[in-house]
């Protein structure tokens, strides 16, 4: 017979393997069209995921450089486990359980990456994603948790394989935070188009006729 802890914890454990196979976007993409239009999405522009070294979702690109940072520089079974079951922690300015949430994902050596809240987009798509605007937000793997609990984080960590004290070599820098929704500016002109338009403008300007000067009525007021 299976006892009742050993039981809960293995329905964590398939909690956690189920929800892994579920949609977590950790990262929304604003982007600006070149007719101005704004679209959201999870994916990142083609320009925009060359510029930033960013993977389709919005995760970090694993890299075994950069002083120690990235998936690579983790030990194999720890690597093993932030691959399957990536941590994404969701904070905002003026936030002391976010604070708190952060130092025991430090404390506890949690390779995460951290989403901050701070514009009006940010939160809808923090409502979007977390079905509230509440912080801070934790995901492990695809399994969601509201608000800062030190216990309850502790067992999903735990149920997911997490090591229960920091294994992360030294110098390790976790990637560092990013805003939630990632504004893509419009296009901007090339300089051909730049000197066409500049060459249009004096001829715009004598085309334009100057306005007459209104008849000065009889009082000799003019307007």
């Amino acid at each position: 017979m299976v006892s009742r802890p050993r039981f809960a914890m293995a329905a964590l454990v398939g909690l956690l393997a189920a929800a892994s196979f579920g949609a977590g976007a950790q990262q929304v993409y604003r982007i600006i069209g070149p007719d101005g239009k704004v679209t959201f999405s999870d994916k990142p522009p083609p320009a925009a995921t060359a510029k930033a070294g960013t993977a389709p979702g919005g995760s970090a690109t694993a890299s075994a450089g950069g002083g120690g940072s990235g998936l690579g520089a983790l030990p194999f079974e720890l690597r093993n486990v932030a691959t399957k079951y990536p941590v994404t922690l969701y904070t905002g300015p003026e936030c002391g359980p976010c604070v708190a949430g952060r130092g025991f994902l430090d404390s506890r050596g949690i390779p995460y990456t951290e989403r901050t809240v701070s514009t009006a987009d940010d939160i809808d798509a923090l409502k979007r994603l977390a079905g509230a605007a509440r912080l801070p937000f934790l995901t492990i793997g695809s399994q969601q948790l509201r608000g800062f609990s030190d216990a309850e984080w502790s067992s999903f960590l735990d149920a997911a394989g997490y090591p229960k004290s920091s294994q992360l070599p030294s110098g390790f820098r976790r990637p560092a935070a990013a805003p939630l929704v990632a504004v893509q500016a419009p296009p901007q002109p090339t300089a051909a188009a730049a000197g066409q338009a500049a060459q249009n403008e004096p001829a715009a300007a004598a085309t334009t006729a100057a306005p007459a000067d209104p008849p000065a009525n009889p009082s000799g007021i003019r307007f």
